[in-house]
């Protein structure tokens, strides 16, 4: 579509300052630390060498002068009275320059990036091979409105305050500027995707070829960041005085135009049904910040694109075009369909440009879509809390990949390609259920999908709270990659950092949808959840390898390691792609594109909430 019309809709901005102010004003003090660097050095603290008072059990506490020193690996740290006896969580520092004690650090060392072969997005292989309107009005409904707060999920208040400050820190902006220019030359045939955690690797992004389904997400992270800049620009935390915020913004702004060209070029694919992932994080705050129309013009084109794949006698649209994996394969077309849950974030891209365009077609095809999924991918589970403060109606859990008939839509069969087994319930899965059906009801207020999301998150919250014991209680609501898979190492078990990040994101929508709806109670519950997942993904799975940005000639910012030669350019760590042993690929344990997509974008959130 070449012309769009203008017409401009009112979109409610206002936020209630009990929002803010009752999240906000709760602070945690933290300790106050002195730290002396004896020698550069990384030191490797996995989850099991934490002792009982939450320092390294290689760790010495020693008398100096009359201060307390924790000496290890060559660092000390001088604890200040008050807080010696403090807990791991309160001792947590987040300042530049001081060393987090008790996080898991890892040596990197030089490696040479693996190679991927080109697999089309279409193909159930896709994580499996070797590797009229004005930008003002852009929002979606409810984007702004304000939220009320209670009490918390896990029975205790969580404080916006002490859960966003790394959120907000020098490090997400630099490590994002960093790769944004060492990796443009790859432009426009690769994007990140994964940052390997193996002993040995260098700490640098692993590309992965520009048609796959991940390459939206890094040009999304530049945006957010941008957006940060350009709305909220008090957020932006920046140490080197010298540097100024106009001079990184535009700097910034060159490097998101640059990032989303090639994305841009992709909005005719039909090949794909992650075109929604592939164009709405960058193409929409492009056209929200700056009301570039070849943005908007794109994202309504790539809607049409994936308005190719609805299958009106199925009531659907097709994910993927065959399944090929070392069990299983489904290769016709004219009896099969294949319907993946993660479909359900890709809906937005129709709703969106439904909006813009006038063209209801393209949210009828979303709607009927979401519909089916209700009955295909939702598997009803018994309410397992006596909570009061739990959603007390029907719990769901998922399945990854269902196979429905093309001709009437019924199902055929529940199958999993990326989970660890067909009737196990994968943690990834179930966040994007979560987030697609929040983003669904923001839509077209349809309570079944407002009643889903919640018995998704409902479920969710539960197998959190009822993880193995090996799980233990630091980082226990950082997800294990299946919520049924058998725990292979107890001492480390295998979690996806992303599916967490991804299901707060989701919760957070439901607070402001619950709250829009006089469902108070239930926001609130939503939103602490959201919160404590976070807060406890960023004390576990935040890279403790930092970067920080350094102001140069002819008014240009860069960015460095604070330590030299300790890189780690994702900002999360423990996530897992694919972990289903008849994948043709199995890579788990590493840094996520969109685990860290979702992460700056839940800060964003918070934000446009007028929590921060």
């Amino acid at each position: 579509m070449d012309t769009l019309v203008d017409k401009p809709t009112a979109v409610a901005q206002t936020v209630q300052a009990e929002a803010s102010r009752s999240l906000v004003d709760e602070k945690i003090v933290l300790a106050e630390v002195t730290t002396v660097e004896l020698k550069p050095t990384a030191s490797n603290y996995p989850a099991e060498s934490i002792g009982e008072n939450g320092f390294p059990c290689t760790a010495r506490s020693e008398e100096c002068g009359g201060v307390t020193l924790l000496v290890d690996e060559g660092v000390a740290t001088q604890i200040e009275p008050s807080t010696a006896n403090a807990t791991l969580e309160e001792r947590l520092l987040t300042e530049d320059g001081v060393v987090l004690v008790g996080e898991t650090r890892e040596v990197i060392e030089p490696h040479t990036s693996r190679e991927r072969k080109s697999v089309s997005s279409t193909s159930g292989t896709e994580d499996e091979d070797a590797e009229s309107t004005t930008p003002l009005t852009s929002t979606t409904p409810s984007e702004y409105e304000g939220c009320e707060t209670s009490t918390d999920v896990f029975t205790e208040m969580v404080p916006a305050a002490t859960t966003v400050s790394e959120l907000y820190a020098e490090n997400i902006i630099a490590k994002a500027l960093r790769t944004a220019h060492t990796a443009i030359g790859a432009l426009p045939f690769a994007f990140p995707e994964i940052v390997p955690q193996d002993v040995g690797a260098d700490g640098a992004y692993s590309l992965r070829e520009a048609d796959f389904w991940t390459c939206g997400f890094f040009p999304g992270t530049l945006y957010l960041l941008l957006e940060r800049l350009i709305r909220y620009p008090q957020s932006v935390q920046l140490r080197d005085t010298a540097i100024r915020r106009q001079d990184l913004r535009s700097q910034l702004t060159a490097l998101c135009r640059a990032w989303s060209e090639p994305i841009r070029g992709m909005d005719t694919r039909t090949d794909t049904h992650d075109i929604g992932f592939i164009i709405m994080p960058a193409l929409r705050l492009d056209w929200e910040l700056f009301g570039n129309t070849q943005s908007l013009d794109s994202i309504v084109r790539a809607a049409h694109s994936l308005a190719t794949r609805y299958v009106p006698s199925a009531r659907a649209i097709r994910s993927w075009d065959l399944l090929k994996k070392k069990d299983i394969e489904i290769l016709d077309q004219t009896e099969n369909m294949i319907v993946i849950i993660d479909s359900m974030c890709n809906l937005d891209l129709l709703y969106y440009a439904s909006h813009h365009a006038q063209e209801p077609h393209l949210a009828e095809m979303a709607t009927l879509h979401a519909l089916t999924l209700l009955r295909s991918h939702l598997r009803p589970e018994p309410v397992l809390s006596a909570s009061k403060e739990a959603y007390s109606g029907q719990w769901y859990s998922t399945c990854h990949v269902a196979n429905i008939d093309p001709r009437t839509g019924e199902l055929k069969r529940r199958l999993s390609a990326q989970g660890y087994a067909h009737e196990s319930t994968w943690s990834r899965g179930q966040a994007w259920g979560i987030l697609g059906y929040a983003e669904t009801y923001v839509w077209t207020k349809d309570s079944r999908f407002l009643e889903a999301s919640c018995g998704l998150a409902e479920y969710f919250l539960h197998r959190l709270d009822t993880a193995p014991s090996c799980v233990g209680s630091r980082g226990r609501y950082v997800p294990l990659w299946d919520f049924d898979a058998p725990i292979e190492d107890e001492n480390n078990p295998l979690r996806d950092s992303s599916a967490g990040v991804i299901a707060a994101n989701g919760m957070l929508i439901l607070s402001q949808a619950l709250s829009s709806s006089n469902q108070s109670a239930l926001a609130s519950r939503y939103r602490n959840a959201a919160l404590k997942i976070v807060r406890d993904t960023l004390e576990f799975a935040l890279a403790p390898e930092k970067a920080k940005l350094i102001s140069a000639p002819y008014l240009h910012v860069r960015a460095e390691e604070r330590l030299p030669g300790v890189r780690f350019d994702g900002l999360l760590k423990f996530g897992t792609a694919n972990n289903n042993s008849q994948a043709r690929k199995r890579y788990a344990n590493h840094g996520l594109v969109y685990g860290d997509y979702y992460l700056v974008e839940f800060g964003n959130r918070l934000l446009r909430m007028g929590l921060h």
